[in-house]
């Protein structure tokens, strides 16, 4: 069991302030696991929409959830969409005393619905697996390798770790994708997933990608949105500067967890990763994630040239600029395309995260960052 205070935080954070808060994430992230902690708190009532008894005793939901107080948490709320409208209908009432955790595995269709029919009074926190501020500093290398879900992560060995993400890729295409009303065949998904993972970190190319599945630019886009939508894959978006060069307009893909990546990729242990010709990428995609996670900014955007300068992460934060730049190397060098992304975007600082032990300034402006220390990063933004 590893602790999550940073997510139980945003959690009673949320709660407070939102008459509804939405727990989304993909499935077997730790959703039921955190909601269960989070109700050990305080008054709470649990219901799990997958449990028959349960919902039996939801066949008149208005006049039962009309009646709670406190913490009321509704898993899995995909399976009874209609709830959506009992709950604007209770939360409008000026005699409500509960507060609504509504949990459920990622879907567009999903997120759609309630946004639509709780608008103004819902809050989104997302969920994802494990990071370096849970899991410790030290862990880095094996949450690299496993990725960030709970039981892929604390697997007794490496063997057992695959044969979970194998299978969790499975379920996800065979169960899943077809609960959310998608008529794709899974060993197609499959074939479409396994082929982004040998793009993972790379610019989308929707023509590249059809004619190698012989389908045609549509059908590959409605895919990769179908795995975006369930938080399987980042589409990070290009920035625009007007700065008088040829910029990069197409997004760049990742796959969210590493662990996934790795079972696709058919690398079962850090000996494999290192092994594989483009580790560099993997490392890149599980740095950005770590960074992401921990400093969690509104927007967050990757820039490119046609010239060929870049730079991995830029965002916004309380009006400054910021850059993160990802080296898998144990003395990275500031490089022109760096000089080149601090002048054009304005940085007010460029951090370069690489795997070693020590965080030192390369120039008044770029400092060589440890993966370990991530969840120090915050501190030196805000």
């Amino acid at each position: 069991m590893i602790d999550r205070p940073f997510y139980l935080e945003r959690l009673a954070t949320a709660l407070r302030r939102s008459p509804i808060t939405a727990l989304l994430g993909p499935r077997q992230c730790g959703k039921t696991t955190l909601a269960r902690l989070l109700g050990e708190s305080g008054e709470a009532t649990y219901f799990d929409l997958e449990s028959q008894p349960d919902l039996q005793r939801l066949q008149n939901p208005e006049l039962l959830l009309g009646s709670l107080v406190g913490i009321v948490i509704l898993d899995e709320i995909q399976v009874l969409p209609e709830l959506f409208k009992v709950l604007r209908v209770l939360v409008d009432r000026p005699a409500n005393q509960a507060r609504f955790l509504i949990l459920g595995s990622a879907s567009p269709i999903l997120v759609k619905q309630i946004a639509e029919t709780l608008a103004g009074r819902v809050e989104f926190v997302e969920l994802a697996g494990f990071d370096l501020r849970e899991t410790g500093a030290d862990a880095w290398r094996p949450l690299w390798v496993r990725g960030g879900f709970p039981r892929a992560f604390l697997a007794d060995s490496e063997e057992d770790s695959m044969a979970w993400r194998e299978g969790f890729i499975r379920t996800f295409l065979e169960r899943d994708i077809p609960q959310l009303g998608i008529t794709i065949p899974a060993a197609a998904m499959r074939r479409f997933w396994t082929m982004l993972a040998h793009y993972h970190g790379q610019i989308w190319n929707a023509t590249e990608l059809a004619r190698s599945m012989g389908l045609t630019d549509k059908t590959v886009r409605s895919y990769l949105d179908i795995l975006t939508g369930t938080f399987m894959v980042r589409q990070l978006q290009p920035w625009y500067e007007n700065i008088g060069k040829r910029q990069v307009k197409a997004p760049k893909i990742y796959l969210r967890d590493s662990g996934l990546l790795h079972s696709l990729l058919d690398l079962p242990d850090l000996h494999s990763l290192l092994g594989y010709p483009r580790v560099g990428a993997s490392w890149e995609g599980f740095a950005l994630e770590q960074v992401l996670q921990t400093i969690r900014p509104s927007q967050a955007y990757f820039w490119s040239t046609h010239g060929g300068a870049e730079i991995d992460l830029f965002f916004l934060y309380r009006g400054r600029r910021y850059g993160i730049e990802v080296k898998f190397n144990e003395a990275p060098k500031v490089g022109k395309s760096q000089r080149i992304a601090l002048d054009d975007l304005s940085l007010d600082h460029l951090w370069i995260v690489y795997p070693g032990q020590q965080a030192y300034p390369v120039h008044e402006r770029i400092t060589v960052w440890p993966i370990g220390e991530i969840a120090r990063l915050p501190e030196r933004i805000g």
